[in-house]
């Protein structure tokens, strides 16, 4: 690439200082899980295979190998997977006692902390996220999800006031992404079994694994066959389900162009909709801003899970007196970062997702460089085999960029300008999405305005990609619509009779 500037390198004080603070290897263990040849699909409590026999191969991220084979759902699969939800949602799930429905949840959660490294690990392996992240955020948010949700399960008559019954929907779709795909299967099914609704999830192609463990943990929690149905697959398997008129309700999370099919489709049959899209979130630092926090904030903000965030700060708003020195300061604290094996526990920015994702990830960098951005790109060494991305910075961008405006879903940074809040808040809301906003400043009245002005459906204030189940998560525009977590996490999954 051309237009670049390099990172510290390994030469002079900045690379001794470097080489002296680079830690040995310390590998997480694969012996943790066991990776069998092939899955099939997990439809009314068993696993079976495809009825077609088709299936897909899952890779490892690091490596670029083969994983395992996967069967890959037709419609004839969803069909029996949908029948399977319904029969158990009227024959035992529905009018099932709450009490009860809540004993289901809260034993799956105790299940998921008991096996939290191995669930860990595989989502490591399989997703390619960083060990430190899977052990630390993802496995205990999924199991604090199905805590929160349990705890709602026999309190919903008082979740909804003005004199309504809450009911369950019915059968839901559940379309997850491949970014978070343990967290994101606790984040739907939790508050949709609460509710009394049965479930057909079906998880992200390329991310499976942690998906198909599930389902022993959902045995062994003895849940009823059928409550929880998973069928695994591409972009057909999940028309077929986001489509079928079994369903009562679809949520999904993933690309806006995807959603923008699945409104479509579910247009036609009438069943309820949440989408949870892409993004294209700010991160505003005022000059009062306490700059070590924000520098900190900024870097888990886009670099989290490789930039593979939907709500990822990728888009850095400096105000111009300290523009020169954050940029300066973040550089260096960039240079720091290791870029390596996900099992490695000081690794702090793990694999690409896929290679079709990598690839995604260097043409929209070209595209800048091709519009005049300056690019400066970490000097961290990329292993040799698998699909790695170096933590990217631009600046020189305006609002007309592309990269200001797509979003990547990687570890790029596009680095802007302001004078004045105003200007700040025109700049963050230039965008279609309106997912997240990131506000670091000193002054209370500043967040406050800030938050009211900036067109986002969360507003993190001195902090960023912070996610807790009693706190709801969605956005606006073509970031989606609905909320999911929460006490709002409910109010998807339920249709208000009047009890008068």
């Amino acid at each position: 690439m051309t237009g670049t500037t390099g990172g510290a390198g390994t030469t002079g004080v900045a690379g001794v200082a470097k080489r002296f603070t680079e830690y040995a290897p310390a590998l997480e263990s694969r012996s943790i899980v066991t990776i069998r040849s092939e899955y099939g699909l997990w439809i009314a409590g068993e696993e079976r295979d495809a009825e077609a026999g088709a299936a897909f191969d899952s890779v490892d991220p690091a490596t670029g190998q083969h994983l395992t084979r996967i069967a890959e759902a037709s419609q004839a699969d969803v069909d029996a997977a949908v029948a399977a939800a319904r029969s158990a949602y009227e024959n035992v799930w529905r009018d099932m006692a709450p009490a009860n429905r809540a004993r289901y949840l809260f034993r799956i959660a105790r299940l998921i902390q008991e096996r939290a490294r191995e669930f860990a690990v595989l989502e490591s392996i399989d997703g390619g996220k960083p060990i430190r992240e899977s052990r630390d955020v993802d496995v205990p948010l999924a199991a604090a999800h199905f805590f929160y949700y349990a705890g709602w399960a026999d309190k919903l008559p008082w979740a909804f006031t003005g004199g309504v019954i809450p009911r369950p929907l019915g059968v839901a779709a559940q379309i997850i992404p491949w970014n978070f795909p343990l967290m994101m299967a606790a984040w739907k099914l939790a508050p949709a079994l609460a509710c009394g609704n049965t479930v057909v999830l079906k998880p992200a192609e390329t991310t499976s694994l942690t998906a198909l463990l599930l389902t022993e943990v959902l045995t062994e929690a003895e849940l009823p066959p059928g409550v929880v149905n998973i069928v695994t697959g591409g972009a057909s398997t999940g028309a077929a389900l986001a489509g079928h008129r079994g369903i009562d309700k679809v949520a999904f999370t993933g690309s806006t162009e995807v959603g923008r099919s699945i409104r479509r489709a579910t247009a036609t049959t009438g069943a309820r909709l949440t989408l949870e899209l892409g993004g294209k979130s700010a991160q505003i630092v005022f000059e009062d801003a306490p700059m070590d926090q924000a520098i900190e904030g900024v870097v888990r903000g886009i670099w989290f899970n490789q930039g593979h965030v939907c709500c990822a700060g990728s888009r850095l708003l400096l105000q111009e007196s300290i523009a020169e020195e954050f940029s300066e300061r973040l550089q260096r604290r960039v240079e720091g970062l290791k870029v390596g094996d996900p099992l490695d526990k000081n690794t702090d920015i793990g694999a690409i997702n896929s290679a079709e994702q990598l690839e995604k990830i260097e043409e929209l960098c070209e595209v800048a460089l091709s519009e005049g951005a300056r690019m400066y790109r970490s000097s961290a060494t990329l292993p040799a085999q698998g699909w790695y991305c170096a933590p990217t910075i631009f600046s020189g961008v305006d609002t007309s960029h592309r990269i200001t405006n797509e979003e990547v879903f990687g570890p790029v940074l596009a680095q802007m300008t302001f004078r004045t809040p105003a200007e700040a808040v025109a700049k963050a809301n230039a965008t279609p999405y309106g997912l997240a906003a990131g506000v670091w400043t000193d002054n209370g009245a500043k967040i406050l305005w800030m938050s009211q002005q900036l067109r986002a459906g969360v507003v993190w204030a001195n902090s960023y990609n912070q996610f807790d189940p009693a706190s709801p998560f969605g956005g606006m525009r073509e970031s989606g619509f609905g909320r999911e977590g929460g006490r709002s996490g409910l109010d998807s999954y339920v249709t208000l009779e009047d009890a008068s």
